[in-house]
């Protein structure tokens, strides 16, 4: 367990990964090279912040909509 936590992968290339993720459109091959390379605790991180930013997102357009709707 130690090893694969000390790995040497960035957390920039794991924000990567995790936008391409978010998105579906990985390859098979990039995603195996994604496993050998990433830290799992900065890909839990960047889920993380990932899944807030779309939460986010959804918030202020949803919001956008109400206030822009006459009613």
């Amino acid at each position: 367990m130690r090893e694969v936590v000390a790995r040497k992968g960035s957390f920039v290339q794991t924000l990567k990964a995790v936008a391409w993720s978010f998105l579906g459109i990985r390859r098979g091959a990039g995603w195996q090279e994604d496993i050998s390379r990433l830290n799992p605790v900065h890909v839990i991180v960047a889920g993380l912040i990932g899944a807030a930013l779309f939460v986010g997102a959804l918030v202020l357009l949803v919001r956008w909509i109400a206030a822009s709707s006459p009613g």
